[in-house]
This record gives structure tokens, C-alpha cells and sequence, in this order.
């Protein structure tokens, strides 16, 4: 474990203190100080204090840094459906069922456990479970992700989801007829309190929109293409039956009687961001699985 103390100098009056210590040393993310701010490593004139405390001259900033927790998820050799990679990020298309990283009940067999054989270097920001991971697709959705390789890299991309400018367009089967081409679904999504394991449209929910655009209509389901401006858990899925289109094959938020899909018709079909270190904007498309593919032209032949 290291110390490291700084005391407040007059150009840095009034600064927050996550941006004094980040600038401190260029190894030290934003988000990374952020972290040791709510851990309490990091303390004030003997206090803790908040991400957002705006510093006095003379404050004594006080930095425990500590040791890097050692990584106990297993490298796991997978065949990886990458489709970009450099030195700072990868792009990979993640396979239905799979998950995107350890959790109780899933120690193996995730997708941070073939990445971890793939590249020895992922980005450390969100944990020793989540290494490299900025946003996550559900198990039973289909896609594109985009992996960060170091923390400047990590960062980058999370301010860009904030700043919604990375763009992610998903394709989803919905039950029923939307009757018009194109929509915006702009409403609120938190944690259900009648079941905690599952998101709804709630007053007191964080900010959420999802605009969709009708590509195909079948007799009694639509194929739609949504795309996100911000990115809550379940988003599309919650959204969509909200409004009374839910997913296909969605065993939790989907009507009782369903297609037999193992798994909501969801897929991360287009991802664009812009390259953390040049800044040129990359554009990836996946083009959808077969079992989606067969799923359509069974569709088309009912209609």
C-alpha cells in the first residue's frame, strides 16, 4: 500500500478534488479516483469526503492507494468472434447465452473469461470481475460489445455512453402490429418493487429513451430496430412492453404465451464509438444469427 499527499495550492482553488488527483499522475483515471473517493482512500483534512468536494488552499489531500487486487478469474481459451481489435480496444460479437462476466452462479464459461486468454491486458477500472467490460448485453441477447484495454481507453468510452454519442442500434421481433413506422419511447426505468429481480417503468427511475423504427410486420409480430440513447438494464426490453410490443421469446417480461426462443429476439446489430486515442469514429455491423434469420422466414411464411 502507498501514501501520497498533496496540500491544495492556490491555482487549484475551488477545483473538484477527483480532477486535482487525477492530475497528479497520468496513470490515475478519473473514474479510477473516483473509486478510492467512495472507498474512503482518499481523505481531507483527516475526512472523507465526496467525488464532488471543491477544494480550499491548504487542503491536505491525503491519497492511500492500494495494492492491485490479484485477478482470480480463470483464462479460459474460447473461439471469439472479434471483430476489431488494437491496442487500446476490442469489438467482439458475443454469441446468445452466454454471459458477459462472473457473478454468483457463473464463474466460468463467461465472456471476461475468454477475453482474459485472449489479451493479457484488460482496462482495471470496473473490478476484478468486470475487467475491460464499459457496457454489458444480456445472456440471451445476441451482439456487439466493446471491450477496453487500458484505463485510458475505459474511460474514454463510459464518457461517450454518457455523452450518448456511441451509437447502438439493436434489432428485436416484438409481439403485435406497430401500427406506425417510427417512435420514441421516453420514460423513467428503475427496480420493480413488487420484483426486485426485474426493471419497470417507475416515476422515481433513472432517465431512459429508446427510439424504434418498424423494419418489418408480420401477422402477429414486428421486427423492429431500436436504438439507444441511454442505457439502463433491460432497456429495450422494458421499454417495448411498456408500450405494449414485448419481445419475443422473453421469459421476463414477454406475455405467458411466447415463441419457445430460450430468450428474448434481441440483437446488438450496429455499434459506433469514436477510438479513444484518434478520436476516428469506427462503425461495426453484426449481422444477425441464424436461428434469428430462420426465426424471420418462418414469420414471413405465416404471414
Amino acid at each position: 500500500m502507498e501514501k501520497v499527499e498533496h496540500i491544495v495550492l492556490e491555482q487549484e482553488k475551488s477545483a473538484r478534488i477527483d480532477k486535482i488527483i487525477s492530475g497528479l499522475n497520468p496513470d490515475w483515471s478519473r473514474t479510477q479516483v473516483q473509486q478510492w473517493i467512495k472507498d474512503g482512500q482518499v481523505l481531507v483534512n483527516g475526512q472523507a469526503v465526496k467525488t464532488n468536494y471543491k477544494c480550499n488552499i491548504n487542503d491536505q489531500i491525503e491519497i492511500i492507494i492500494p495494492e492491485p487486487e490479484v485477478l482470480d478469474v480463470i483464462a479460459e481459451e474460447m473461439d471469439l468472434d472479434i471483430y476489431y481489435e488494437d491496442e487500446d480496444c476490442l469489438v467482439v460479437n458475443k454469441p446468445k447465452g452466454m454471459v458477459v462476466h462472473p457473478a454468483a452462479g457463473h464463474a466460468t464459461g463467461t465472456l471476461v473469461n475468454g477475453l482474459m486468454a485472449h489479451c493479457k491486458d484488460l482496462s482495471g477500472i470496473n473490478g476484478v470481475l468486470r475487467p475491460g467490460i464499459v457496457h454489458r448485453i444480456d445472456k440471451d441477447t445476441s451482439g456487439l460489445l466493446m471491450v477496453a484495454k487500458n484505463d485510458m481507453a475505459h474511460e474514454s468510452l463510459v464518457n461517450q455512453l454518457v455523452e450518448k454519442t456511441v451509437t447502438r442500434k439493436y434489432l428485436a421481433v416484438v409481439h403485435g402490429n406497430i401500427a406506425h413506422d417510427y417512435g420514441t419511447i421516453d420514460a423513467p426505468i428503475g427496480r420493480d418493487p413488487k420484483d426486485r429481480q426485474s426493471m419497470t417503468v417507475i416515476d422515481n427511475g433513472k432517465h431512459a429513451v429508446t427510439h424504434f423504427h418498424v423494419l418489418e410486420r408480420f401477422k402477429d409480430f414486428t421486427l423492429v430496430e431500436c436504438r439507444l440513447e441511454t442505457g439502463r438494464t433491460h432497456q429495450i426490453r422494458v421499454h417495448m412492453k411498456y408500450i405494449g410490443y414485448p419481445l419475443a421469446g422473453d421469459p421476463k417480461y414477454g406475455p405467458r404465451k411466447t415463441l419457445n426462443l430460450n430468450g428474448q429476439a434481441l440483437h446488438a446489430a450496429v455499434l459506433g464509438f469514436n477510438h479513444p486515442r484518434t478520436g476516428e469514429y469506427l462503425e461495426f455491423e453484426a449481422p444477425l444469427p441464424e436461428s434469428y434469420e430462420q426465426l424471420l422466414v418462418k414469420l414471413r411464411n405465416n404471414h
